[in-house]
């Protein structure tokens, strides 16, 4: 089984093809409908990476495959320009869900 990666720049498939994966570059949000639908019907695929950015454009579909569909796996990673996420927000989540300040 293989991961595949659905980007937005080419750096981040640069690097990705370094470590052996594959993948495509995309920026429309037709392109990565397209692109997630097809990945998703792969037999080889395990799990697909997407680029935050790329996962914002159509946070709809992606979620409703992750509640729906068993695999592949469906993983929102970081590009070059970081996160959107505060840097603190792991300490948020666990903060909001259990109420202790850590």
């Amino acid at each position: 089984m293989k991961f595949f990666l659905i980007s937005d720049n080419v750096d981040t498939l640069m690097g990705m093809s370094l470590a052996g994966i594959d993948g495509v570059v995309v920026h429309e949000d037709e392109e990565v409908r397209e692109t997630l639908k097809s990945a998703m019907k792969r037999e080889d695929v395990a799990v697909i990476l997407m680029t935050e950015r790329l996962v914002k454009l159509c946070p709809e579909l992606v979620y409703d495959l992750k509640l729906n569909c068993k695999q592949p796996l469906i993983v929102e990673i970081p590009d070059r320009h970081g996160n959107g996420r505060a840097k603190d927000s792991i300490t948020g989540y666990v903060r909001e869900a259990i109420g202790v300040k850590i």
